[in-house]
């Protein structure tokens, strides 16, 4: 779809369209839609970014939530959305080693311990190593830091989701 497309979308088609670049939280599209005409993917992007901002914090914490953990039971399974399952393979992270996948499984529950929400990185681009060396760097961070850098990664996550998604 083109952004010109999607401009003229009724705000029901518009929400339905974009649904999907924020995990399970199409809430983000319906409250963008108030901003249309968008004049580039990146001012839509803005747009849904000053959502997340404004969005209340268990609004926000919902939405972190809402992302499986990397590696995990649900990823080896094919229990994520179809984004997430590419975004993953796309990392190498269905394809860890037994040693690999015993790592990243005892990080993220540590990491899930201390902060109470799953952790996030914006996977493209990264390899195994890199999720795991970052994985290992973060848990030592603070919990406010976290939460900020989990939007933060989250919409990095969506400007590649829209990216893909509008030509």
């Amino acid at each position: 779809m083109t952004l010109s497309e999607l401009n003229r979308l009724d705000h029901p088609a518009f929400t339905s369209f974009l649904s999907s670049i924020y995990e399970n939280s199409p809430w983000v599209a319906e409250r963008a839609w108030s901003a249309r005409p968008f004049m580039s993917v990146e001012l839509l992007h803005d747009a849904m970014k000053q959502v997340l901002a404004s969005a209340t914090r268990a609004e926000q914490l919902g939405l972190i939530c809402e992302h499986p953990e990397l590696a995990s039971k649900a990823a080896v399974a094919g229990d994520m959305t179809e984004d997430s399952k590419r975004e993953q393979s796309g990392a190498g992270l269905d394809r860890c080693t037994p040693e690999e996948f015993e790592q990243i499984r005892a990080l993220n529950h540590g990491y899930h311990q201390k902060f109470g929400f799953p952790f996030i990185i914006a996977v493209r681009g990264l390899n195994r190593g890199d999720i795991i060396a970052a994985l290992q760097r973060r848990i030592d961070s603070s919990c406010d830091a976290e939460f900020d850098e989990a939007l933060s990664q989250i919409n990095q996550i969506a400007g590649f989701r829209l990216a893909d998604k509008l030509r």
